[in-house]
């Protein structure tokens, strides 16, 4: 059986397991000046007022509305994160980055949004440390996104938007045009 398929047979039970949401904030040191890796999920599900373990790394519970990450027709997804400030913790992400450069404001820095199913999280998650269901490769696909610009920051929430990797400004697929100068063969018929 497939990862996937594990995920899928496991949502069409009569009584699915909560679906978790985990979220890794990449920053790059080229851009930002550290390669720290910040790791968190919204702690909506399972009732979890602390930190989930999930492929043996540490996400924390913070404050996070995710929203935006459905496909549209002809369209990328350009999701939105916003996230608590109550604790100056995003304010003073942002200070020591942009001490390190000026005004970047984390963009480009990559988010991975993780989902799987609270049964498949590791046994450290649960009160006697056992969960014969736990398999940190059963995960939805990963869904990877650069931060494209702070929208908002206040002393309460600070809200980022996102883009796919390949939908940023200036960027273009394929990393060059081809022309019909180029090959001029193409669009001669030989018969």
């Amino acid at each position: 059986m497939t990862v996937n398929s594990k995920i899928f047979s496991s949502l069409q039970d009569i009584n699915p397991s909560a679906i978790i949401e985990l979220f890794t904030l990449q920053l790059s040191t080229a851009l930002h000046g550290a390669n720290t890796v910040y790791r968190f999920h919204a702690g909506s599900n399972l009732n979890a007022n602390g930190k989930i373990v999930w492929a043996g790394n540490e996400y924390l519970r913070f404050p996070v509305q995710a929203s935006g990450f459905a496909f549209q027709k002809g369209q990328l997804p350009r999701p939105k994160l916003l996230i608590s400030n109550a604790t100056g913790l995003i304010s003073s992400i942002l200070l020591t980055v942009n001490e390190t450069t000026t005004g970047n404001d984390l963009t480009g820095a990559t988010v991975t949004r993780i989902r799987t199913l609270a049964k498949f999280i590791d046994a450290v998650n649960f009160a006697d440390g056992t969960n014969a269901t736990a398999d940190n490769t059963a995960e939805f696909p990963q869904e990877i996104y650069s931060v494209d610009r702070k929208a908002t920051e206040t002393r309460e929430v600070v809200e980022f938007e996102l883009a796919a990797p390949t939908d940023l400004a200036g960027v273009r697929i394929p990393g060059r045009q081809a022309t019909r100068s180029i090959f001029p063969s193409i669009g001669t018929f030989v018969g």
